[in-house]
């Protein structure tokens, strides 16, 4: 029963991801190619290579934990029956150029995705040297990226609700990143100062925390505009 219950967070969780990042992915590029579908995939393909990789070997007695990123969250999040469908609509339309490049892309960019997660993951949580990998209070970051997330969410919804400049939108998006960034990089340093960390671990921390930050508020603003739409009154 708790494994069902942490794949349905997991799968809700993967399903609103999946709809903010393709919506979005489309936003920028159009839907003359389906993109955000092949986006979501190879980035899921990713994750899934690289978390394997991290849950395998750091966390095997967290079933639940497991079962919620990987079955839950990943198999909301990645999608082969909208890529089927799409693939087949651009043959339908003749297309079958895009149709071609699609199913071509979407097969050799997530095996060569999981692929390099895997290497990646592997080569990391193997090494000794990130031996503070295993007391990291994953529960407190996961509690802060939401945090992150809704705050990047309503700024957003502020952005459109005072019709700001695009000027004014940016220096406040940077200012929230890099108190996001500098933040989070301090409060990771002293949970873990009983490691004596190095400084090219502490700029690794830095690094991630950075690019992390970076997708959390992508993400977050994605979904104020998700909000704004919704909005009655606007």
């Amino acid at each position: 029963m708790n494994q069902l219950l942490a794949i349905a967070l997991g799968g809700s969780a993967g399903a609103v991801a999946r709809f903010l990042v393709a919506n979005g992915v489309y936003a920028w590029l159009g839907r003359g190619f389906p993109h955000g579908t092949l986006f979501v995939n190879v980035s899921g393909s990713f994750l899934m290579g690289f978390l394997t990789a991290l849950l395998m070997q750091r966390f095997t007695m967290i079933v639940e934990f497991r079962a919620a990123v990987l079955i839950g969250f990943l198999g909301a999040y990645t999608t082969f029956s909208t890529f089927a469908l799409e693939s087949f609509y651009l043959i339908e339309e003749g297309d079958l150029r895009k149709a071609a490049l699609n199913i071509f892309l979407s097969t050799v960019l997530c095996l060569a995705a999981v692929w390099i997660g895997l290497a990646m993951g592997r080569r990391i949580f193997d090494n000794d040297a990130y031996r503070w990998l295993d007391d990291l209070p994953y529960w407190e970051i996961l509690f802060g990226i939401m945090v992150a997330f809704l705050l990047a969410g309503l700024t957003q919804f502020l952005f459109q609700r005072l019709n700001l400049t695009t000027e004014w939108r940016l220096v406040i998006l940077i200012v929230l990143l890099g108190m996001l960034t500098v933040s989070s990089t301090l409060w990771l340093s002293f949970k873990l100062f009983h490691f004596q960390l190095e400084l090219q671990e502490i700029l690794g921390i830095f690094i991630t925390a950075n690019l992390f930050g970076m997708l959390v508020i992508w993400l977050g603003t994605l979904f104020g505009n998700w909000l704004w739409q919704l909005n009655p009154l606007r």
